[in-house]
């Protein structure tokens, strides 16, 4: 099955070269794509390095209004546009996601059509957080699935591996949100799809280098939106 890795970027130059090369050591036959939101820090320009390198990167460089959702929808639709994969990987680029995970994930889509990287099942976990960070994301989870009626236990990971095709099964033009509140969005529609979906357990980890992207914007968001998604049409 040919593996499409997609990890958006916004000022991750510290991480990224450490996390491709960490990537293709594990599998070299991934392709991976890395979307950069016109990093002030040249994260684009440090991809670019490394593209003579390792033959099966690309990099997508975004200009116009930044945001973590528009980076993922516009390339799912490019992906779908085209036949050089079957399966698509969801990550984020600070470590947080263990690419180890990755070839497990892949392997269990054989008997599903989406695999979500779980801290919050059997097996799972969560590294170097203070309480106070566990307890929110904890609530988060509780709250967005309550509202929502969804039996996924980690609506809120960014760590998801699923079946391209399962894309046209979505309204991808219906998606709005952003940060979290984007991640919750997606399986929701994914579920009301009627898919089949797998939670694998994940050590999530803190990131390595540089600063969350966490506002109190994506916040606000994350709360309004399972309302919104409950009581739309």
């Amino acid at each position: 099955m040919e593996i499409l890795i997609i990890i958006p970027t916004y000022n991750e130059k510290e991480n990224i070269a450490s996390l491709v090369s960490y990537i293709f050591k594990i599998k070299p036959d991934f392709s991976v794509l890395v979307v950069d939101d016109n990093s002030p820090d040249n994260t684009g320009l440090a991809v670019k390095e490394l593209q003579s390198k390792f033959l099966r990167l690309k990099l997508r460089q975004r200009f116009g209004p930044r945001g973590f959702g528009k980076s993922y929808l516009e390339s799912f639709k490019k992906a779908l546009q085209n036949n050089q994969s079957q399966a698509i990987i969801m990550m984020d680029a600070d470590f947080s996601h263990d690419p180890k995970e990755i070839p497990e994930m892949v392997k269990k889509l054989s008997g599903y059509d989406i695999v979500i990287g779980s801290r919050y099942v059997s097996g799972g976990g969560i590294k170097n957080w203070n309480w106070r960070r566990r307890l929110l994301s904890r609530f988060a989870n509780f709250y967005a699935r309550t509202i929502l009626r969804v039996p996924i236990s980690d609506l809120t990971s960014g760590f998801v591996c699923f079946r391209k095709d399962i894309l046209r099964s979505i309204d991808l033009d219906s998606i709005k949100s952003e940060g979290y509140a984007f991640l919750v969005e997606l399986k929701y529609k994914i579920y009301k799809a009627g898919l089949n979906i797998s939670e694998h357990p994940i050590l999530f980890t803190e990131r390595r280098e540089g600063q969350s992207k966490m506002s109190f914007k994506n916040i606000w968001e994350a709360i309004f939106l399972p309302w919104k998604l409950r009581f739309s049409k």
